[in-house]
């Protein structure tokens, strides 16, 4: 999980990430307006500062127009970066506020406009360094001011330099992909195209290697190799790769979401129905709610169901000793992971015995697809991602150290599968 210093400064960061996401287009463009060519070309070239003012008169002519409005908030946005005046700073994003939540109201539902409010919610991360690095820092600085110009080779130069001179500093190689990525966007020539793309995957890979556990670099690979070269289980192992790194941070999984839309997959968990719900602790109470459906008398397994309710309110009794025993340096209980896939594991068990005495004729498909969880190792990585609460979370990275590998398997074989 990120640090608060970490969250200001990826939110500070984000102007970049959220410029790798196709432009919001909830309406046709404005037809056979030059001031709209105009302005939506500078926009394309990246070259906010230039499209900012164009696009204000474009949302005067047209201030319902969400392909205005989206265009117009992000410019804002992006370009407040480079604004060393304070209040000024203040001013832009209050209007990047503004017209995004019309260009919302308007009917724009893109990743690109929530994610931008979602950065505009942090507040103003400006002051917050990219590095303890002098000159790396003034040189990625410089970077974000050529980048909102669409001067991109000169940003490139400079956050090529800022990783010269601190080689930890993962936005700088992560902008140095994107420079290349954008290249390869308005690149017309496929083998160019094609080796712009490549260079990119080459700078992200970098900066993997200095931090696995950020998505960033993970979802923008991806976006490199879905994008510009089209190539579809690489990608896809990119897209998992960037949940994988940060499963509770939403922008993680839009590249996977864009993944599945391009290439016409249903992403989902499988469906199993706990017939059961407990409540959390309350003046050392657990409310274990019963669905009727496991009481009924049925040969399809679903009295195991029974077990989970059971399993769980065990883990609160005698002074939370099972907590305890497995959580020792915890002093306040709470949901954890060992505590669900015990629950689960319990109505495995049940659901075998069931089978070893002949009283299952067909197993219910919720339950086959538990045991089939099960089966394949993957019971953990299915709670951890299908369901998380606040308790289980907390242990998803502790899990991750040594089950990287489960955790892709599961949201390759099921989540993205098309099966569920």
């Amino acid at each position: 999980m990120h640090t608060p210093q970490r969250a200001r400064r990826l939110a500070a960061a984000l102007f970049i990430a959220l410029a790798s996401l196709a432009p919001a287009v909830a309406a046709q463009d404005p037809q056979n307006d030059p001031e709209a060519e105009r302005a939506f070309g500078l926009y394309e070239a990246q070259n906010f500062v230039e499209a900012t003012p164009l696009l204000e008169k474009l949302a005067e002519k047209y201030p319902n127009e969400p392909s205005v409005l989206s265009r117009l908030g992000f410019s804002l946005y992006a370009s407040s970066a480079s604004v060393k005046d304070p209040a000024k700073r203040r001013q832009m994003r209050d209007r990047a506020r503004e017209v995004l939540k019309r260009s919302q109201q308007a009917g724009d539902d893109s990743n690109l406009t929530r994610g931008t409010l979602d950065a505009l919610a942090t507040g103003d991360p400006t002051g917050v360094p990219f590095s303890k690095v002098g000159d790396a820092e003034r040189a990625i600085r410089e970077g974000e001011d050529a980048f909102v110009r669409g001067e991109l080779d000169k940003a490139l130069a400079a956050y090529k330099r800022a990783l010269e001179l601190d080689p930890r500093l993962y936005e700088a190689a992560l902008y140095a992909g994107d420079m290349y990525f954008k290249k390869g966007h308005l690149e017309s020539d496929a083998r160019k195209k094609d080796e712009l793309m490549t260079q990119a995957g080459e700078w992200f890979a970098k900066a993997v290697r200095i931090d696995a556990d950020r998505e960033t670099a993970h979802r923008y690979w991806g976006n490199a190799l879905m994008m510009g070269q089209n190539r579809r289980d690489e990608s896809r192992a990119h897209f998992v790769d960037a949940i994988v790194a940060e499963p509770y941070n939403r922008r993680a999984w839009v590249g996977l979401a864009q993944w599945g839309q391009r290439y016409d997959v249903r992403l989902a968990h499988p469906k199993i129905d706990v017939q059961q719900s407990v409540t959390p602790m309350k003046d050392d109470k657990m409310t274990i709610t019963i669905d009727p459906k496991s009481l009924e008398k049925s040969d399809d397994g679903r009295a195991a169901w029974l077990l989970y309710g059971l399993t769980r309110a065990a883990w609160t009794t005698n002074d939370y000793e099972k907590f305890r025993k497995e959580y020792p340096a915890e002093k306040t209980y709470r949901h954890s992971l060992r505590e669900e896939a015990f629950a689960l594991r319990a109505v495995v068990e049940s659901v075998r015995n069931q089978q070893k005495e002949g009283k299952v004729r067909q197993l219910s498909h919720d339950l086959q697809l538990l045991l089939q969880l099960e089966e394949a190792g993957l019971l953990e990585a299915y709670v951890l991602f299908a369901r998380p609460d606040e308790g289980i979370a907390q242990d998803y990275a502790e899990y991750r150290k040594a089950n990287r590998d489960k955790l892709r398997r599961y949201l390759t074989e099921y989540v993205a599968s098309g099966k569920y």
